[in-house]
């Protein structure tokens, strides 16, 4: 098995003035989309080299404490701080699981920015060395199985720190048993974040 704990590519951290900017970007979107305003276009070459990089991120919005929104990408396919905007607009209006946020609930949504590492393919020969290789609280990652596909962000383990129910909850969340992990050899990758929220 490849060391997966040492294959990540390093990904230069976000400065303070980045991580702000990437806020305020991520509020101003959905701040514009609700109110029926056109989204500004992005002056990309103006931006610090940080965030004009092609990088996937992931936006999830709460209220109150509890889960308003979240969606992202795992495949960087754009500049980060134009998919910082629109996983933004997605997690608000988009994520099938809620209705879209309304205008009152804004001075109250509370939003928090994960900005992926390049996914990396873990290599492994059994359940018990996939299970020994993922690093609870550090890893996301990645599941796929032919078009299926699903992937917990590293904050997940936060909730769920048994690497083994982990594993069940997200092949549940791919759409197959809870055991699928067990009995198939899995495509699974793992990914790391830089979250940080206002």
């Amino acid at each position: 098995m490849k060391d997966s704990k040492n294959s990540a590519i390093e990904t230069k951290p976000l400065s303070i003035s980045d991580r702000v900017l990437l806020l305020i970007l991520a509020r101003q979107a959905i701040d514009d989309v609700v109110h029926n305003r056109p989204l500004e276009k992005l002056k990309i070459k103006d931006l610090p080299a940080s965030l004009r990089q092609e990088r996937a991120s992931f936006v999830t919005l709460t209220l109150h404490g509890q889960l308003r929104g979240c969606m992202g990408a795992i495949e960087p396919q754009q500049p980060l701080a134009e998919d910082v905007r629109q996983q933004a607009i997605s997690s608000a209006f988009h994520d099938p699981r809620f209705s879209p946020v309304q205008s009152d609930e804004l001075p109250d949504i509370e939003i928090e920015i994960s900005c992926l590492s390049p996914i990396q393919p873990l290599e492994y020969e059994s359940p018990e060395e996939l299970i020994s290789a993922l690093r609870p609280g550090i890893d996301g990652v990645l599941l796929r199985e032919g078009n299926l596909r699903a992937t917990f962000l590293p904050q997940v383990w936060e909730k769920i720190p048994d690497t083994e129910q982990f594993l069940s909850l997200l092949c549940q969340k791919m759409g197959v048993a809870p055991d699928y992990w067990r009995t198939n050899k899995l495509d699974v990758s793992v990914y790391q974040v830089e979250e940080f929220r206002e």
